[in-house]
């Protein structure tokens, strides 16, 4: 795939033609208590407060974030492009309390999203050449400190967090399809393929407690909210108001 640069320059920083200003951001209840409050959020001059504050609220990871960072150098990959994890040495030094922190700079979140879709798309060959993996990056770095594209609100909480932070957690029952073997696949953890996508309609089976039924749509659900996804539900397969059931008796329907 060939990468043709619109709002940047190769070799120059996309972001070098934004001014960033320091930000608070804060949510109170009605009697004026403070719920949420985050000072020194860096954010482009031009955002209006509302964007300040989702991106603040929303979207910042809030802990977790290690201070102290270093390239993992994975063979094959460009250096400006190599994931990050924890310096595991230099980040001793810190005291227990002061090693990790919440992202509170809106480039932090501009650089996981597109450095990681970036990352993706040269894992599984995209790209054509390494200067056209750099023009995707800029221009995405680009459009999004300037409000031109955004993805969904999945992709904000989630994607690059691994890819920028080394931040992983146990498998939560997600499948991606890998592009190696083209195969459907379980995440073995919760943040290297994470769950970027906004809104699902998921069938239910005429079953009480097995895979695919009803009991099961409860955990299929709580598994896309806890990631900040959507649903609906197509009951169509469920028997209706007084149909027969198996043990005697007549179902319910809906309720």
């Amino acid at each position: 795939m060939q990468i043709k640069r619109l709002f940047t320059k190769a070799g120059k920083d996309p972001l070098s033609s934004i001014k960033f200003e320091k930000r608070t951001s804060e949510i109170k209840n009605p009697d004026g208590t403070i719920v949420f409050r985050m000072e020194d959020v860096l954010v482009p001059d031009n955002w209006t407060q509302v964007a300040t504050d989702i991106i603040a609220q929303k979207y910042f990871r809030k802990a977790g974030v290690p201070k102290l960072l270093k390239k993992m150098n994975e063979e094959g990959v460009p250096e400006w492009l190599q994931p990050s994890v924890e310096d595991d040495v230099k980040i001793k030094q810190l005291p227990d309390n002061d090693r990790y922190t919440s992202e509170k700079d809106s480039k932090q979140v501009f650089h996981r999203l597109a450095g990681c879709w970036t990352y993706w798309g040269w894992k599984g060959d995209y790209f054509d050449t390494e200067e056209d993996a750099k023009a995707f990056y800029d221009e995405l770095m680009y459009m999004l400190t300037n409000q031109i594209a955004a993805p969904n609100s999945p992709q904000w909480f989630n994607t690059g967090l691994n890819w920028a932070y080394g931040i992983t957690g146990p498998s939560q029952g997600h499948y991606f399809v890998d592009y190696k073997t083209r195969k459907m696949t379980q995440s073995s953890d919760a943040y290297t393929h994470p769950q970027p996508h906004a809104c699902f309609i998921q069938s239910v089976s005429d079953d009480l407690v097995n895979e695919g039924g009803i009991m099961d749509l409860w955990v299929r659900e709580a598994r896309l909210f806890k990631y900040g996804s959507g649903t609906g539900s197509n009951f169509s397969e469920l028997r209706g108001s007084n149909e027969p059931l198996s043990g005697g008796g007549k179902s319910s329907g809906l309720m």
